[in-house]
């Protein structure tokens, strides 16, 4: 089939039944419900975008073995080039919506690629575990089939395991010959209400005693059993104008806890089964975050650039710029950028060998710069809110410069610096509170601190995984400049 259209993927949506609940209400079609029409429409012009003919050759290419176009996501890398193209790619799909989409669909897609790679790691389980993992990575890449995931377990009571919570968390609770049958619920599944398929697999540290619940495998998110109850949206299409929240509007992820009602499971799509060595090894030796750290912090670029390019322009609209003490908030912003620019660059040109002829990018980067933005970003953020300070509550809404009794006043009060126009200026303003101040922006935040996981562990894991020969070897040879400390004793007797 090979990629899809924008019309493609709504149509898909269309035709799959879910089971999917929102304020109390079950949906009947994601395509049309005002929760999620704009959404699915930003993703169909991501899509569009693969099959027009002055984006394709950037956005996808021909796989080898079936002739048809598949996204760049998915591409094997032979070269530092072609990680380099693939970075584009994930750019491109980004700066379309400002990297505020956390889940489009190129960040699973690495995923797949990566556990293709290592279809070695999914063999230590039996051979039929490697086969249905590459199996399952070329279907959805012939099919461009949009997925998402649920990787932490409700948080219901942290003190226990999940086997003494095992009514509540995703377990296997049945196996037969054509497969398992799974129970229970994960969070969160970012996009899962408009997403094709789930990927499940689960975080490394579980004990053995949850052996149950150390599980990789595939469904439909219209599988009979697989329901999802969604957050309280944060805007419904047609509620809002465009002129008061623009980001908010076009670009609201949901996200939903997924459940799990005595869902089956063909042993097809089943990756990893109840192997609580092999699921804490996962993420190390499949090489998983190299692959999903370039397209993150690929798209965490295009985030920093717009939200500090926000800040700059609030900064400037209103002549604050000319202080010494928000030029210097500016400037750390704008180090984050060019941190981020040089990370993905290294990491592609020290590139690792995967042993299948194939190269991934360097993860001791990547980890750096994604343990970097739950820091940089929350600054970014405060740094907006500082320089609008007051304006944020002084801005009308777009419906006062369209009434003729106030247009004098609203011109006259609301204008910028430079000659900016008052609604020039609100727009601006709308813009930066509805990313740094309105319930969407806040989402953005709490996304950006904790999507790699908790922050404390993954920070600490830069020192619990370092190669540190280079360091120690510069350490050790200055502490040999030391000397044996007799001969300092004996040069202390002479000079007596």
């Amino acid at each position: 089939m090979g990629v899809r259209s924008g019309k493609q993927f709504v149509d898909g949506l269309k035709a799959s039944q879910r089971d999917v609940w929102i304020n109390g209400e079950k949906i009947e079609d994601v395509t049309t419900h005002p929760a999620f029409t704009r959404i699915v429409h930003q993703l169909a012009r991501l899509y569009d975008a693969q099959v027009d003919p002055a984006t394709r050759d950037k956005l996808t290419y021909v796989v080898p073995e079936t002739g048809e176009r598949a996204g760049m996501a998915f591409m094997p890398a032979r070269t530092a080039a072609d990680l380099a193209r693939r970075r584009e790619a994930y750019y491109h799909w980004a700066s379309m919506n400002f990297g505020l989409m956390g889940r489009s669909p190129d960040f699973l897609n690495t995923s797949l690629l990566a556990f293709s790679e290592a279809r070695k790691v999914f063999g230590r389980g039996g051979q039929k575990f490697a086969d249905n993992i590459v199996k399952y990575y070329e279907y959805i890449r012939d099919n461009d089939l949009f997925l998402s995931h649920a990787l932490i377990t409700p948080q219901n009571d942290r003190t226990k395991s999940s086997a003494e919570q095992k009514n509540l968390h995703m377990r296997v609770i049945k196996e037969t010959p054509e497969g398992i049958y799974v129970q229970g619920a994960r969070m969160v599944a970012t996009l899962g209400a408009v997403a094709d398929e789930m990927l499940m697999y689960c975080l490394p540290g579980i004990p053995e005693s949850d052996s149950d619940h150390a599980l990789a495998f595939a469904v439909k998110v219209s599988d009979p059993g697989v329901r999802q109850i969604c957050r309280e949206p944060y805007t419904l299409d047609g509620q809002r104008s465009d002129f008061d929240h623009p980001l908010s509007n076009n670009f609201e992820e949901n996200d939903s806890l997924l459940i799990f009602n005595n869902v089956f499971v063909p042993w097809e799509r089943v990756f990893m089964y109840r192997d609580v060595a092999l699921n804490n090894a996962l993420y190390n030796e499949t090489a998983l975050r190299n692959y999903t750290s370039h397209q993150t912090n690929t798209r965490a670029l295009v985030k920093m650039q717009f939200s500090v390019g926000v800040a700059v322009a609030v900064a400037r609209s209103i002549g604050a710029d000319k202080f010494l003490h928000v030029q210097r908030m500016l400037g750390e912003a704008l180090n984050g950028i060019e941190f981020l620019k040089s990370g993905l660059v290294r990491a592609e040109v020290e590139c690792e060998q995967t042993g299948y002829g194939t190269v991934r990018p360097a993860l001791a980067p990547l980890q750096a710069l994604r343990t970097f933005l739950p820091t940089a970003y929350p600054k970014v953020v405060e740094m907006i809110q500082t320089i609008a300070a007051g304006g944020f509550m002084m801005m009308p809404s777009g419906a006062d410069f369209a009434v003729p009794d106030l247009s004098e006043e609203t011109a006259l009060y609301y204008q910028g610096t430079g000659g900016m126009s008052s609604v020039d200026r609100a727009r601006l303003f709308k813009l930066a509170w509805d990313l740094s101040g309105e319930a969407f922006g806040s989402r953005l935040l709490q996304y950006e601190r904790y999507y790699a996981g908790d922050p404390v562990r993954t920070t600490a894991s830069n020192y619990l995984q370092v190669d540190d020969r280079e360091m120690m070897t510069l350490v050790n040879e200055a502490l040999a400049l030391a000397g044996d400390p007799s001969a300092a004793s004996r040069r202390s007797a002479a000079a007596a």
